[in-house]
């Protein structure tokens, strides 16, 4: 699957100004105020942009940063780094691979069997359940 390309003007009538901001614009929720931070459900973490599989709820874990945080991702493929020279710090953002939303950030104080720590806006995530598709099959 090749890149999605679409406007700012089409990414604006698809998301709300708070995913649009974070996601294209490099925005950044407030810590502890997301919608994933705190979740336990299990499932997969998908791009909120375009849908693509990213996290799975079986490599979240509660790091106390007030942001979902992975260990890894679902695949090495599906996020692509960049290395983030804003606010004064040099970081390593993490994008979705197939249409380039601003994820969050990757950083070596992770858990093991990693260390990383994959430090993720929750508006950049939508969380598909078992108990949804359930629903979804069985009306």
């Amino acid at each position: 699957m090749g890149k999605l390309n679409k406007t700012e003007r089409e990414w604006q009538r698809e998301l709300s100004p708070e995913e649009f901001r974070i996601t294209r614009q490099k925005g950044t929720e407030q810590a502890f105020t997301g919608k994933y931070w705190n979740t336990k459900q299990q499932g997969t973490y998908t791009c909120r942009c375009c849908g693509e599989p990213l996290f799975s709820s079986e490599t979240k874990y509660d790091s106390g940063c007030g942001w979902p945080s992975f260990y890894k991702p679902i695949e090495p493929s599906v996020v692509d780094e960049n290395v983030d020279t804003t606010h004064g710090m040099v970081r390593t953002e993490i994008v979705c691979h197939h249409c380039d939303a601003h994820l969050g950030h990757v950083f070596p104080d992770g858990p093991q069997p990693t260390g990383l720590r994959y430090c993720i806006n929750s508006a950049s995530l939508e969380l598909e359940t078992k108990e949804k598709n359930d629903e979804e099959t069985y009306p």
